[in-house]
């Protein structure tokens, strides 16, 4: 008796376990899918708390745009600081005149719709920096 006692207890752990991992892979899983847009690779490099806040966290990444693809109109739920590694891109806030972002050169955007177009014929790679607000996705697209 004692024996099957101890057999349905493991049983129990390993399954509890066995639904905690399932859970935390849904929730990588889930936050990588929400960090991607169509004509946009994100690679999610590091996620940390913001020290000051509860309410934000701060998220490294590289976006790479493949020649002639979009991002999408979209924003971000606090500050993009970008960097661009290789290629330029073309970056236009509502209601704002597009720009060219070149190799070498960083930018900011704020919560403001824009959209980011590589308009080259070479891939385009930027290093980002997110200040966002926790529990809403990286970017979120604007009709």
């Amino acid at each position: 008796m004692h024996r099957v006692v101890a057999t349905t207890s493991h049983r129990f752990v390993f399954a509890v376990a066995l639904l905690l991992s399932g859970v935390g892979v849904g929730i990588a899983a889930d936050r990588v899918a929400l960090a991607q847009q169509p004509g946009i690779k994100r690679t999610i490099l590091q996620r940390v708390d913001e020290p000051g806040s509860s309410n934000y966290e701060a998220i490294m990444g590289i976006s790479e745009i493949p020649p002639g693809a979009t991002s999408g109109k979209h924003r971000h739920h606090g500050i993009e600081l970008a960097y661009v590694l290789e290629g330029s891109v073309v970056l236009q806030h509502e209601g704002s005149a597009p720009f060219t972002v070149k190799a070498g050169e960083a930018i900011k955007n704020e919560a403001e719709v824009h959209i980011a177009t590589n308009a080259s014929t070479k891939p385009v790679k930027i290093l980002a920096v997110y200040l966002v607000e926790k529990g809403k996705p990286l970017a979120e697209p604007v009709p």
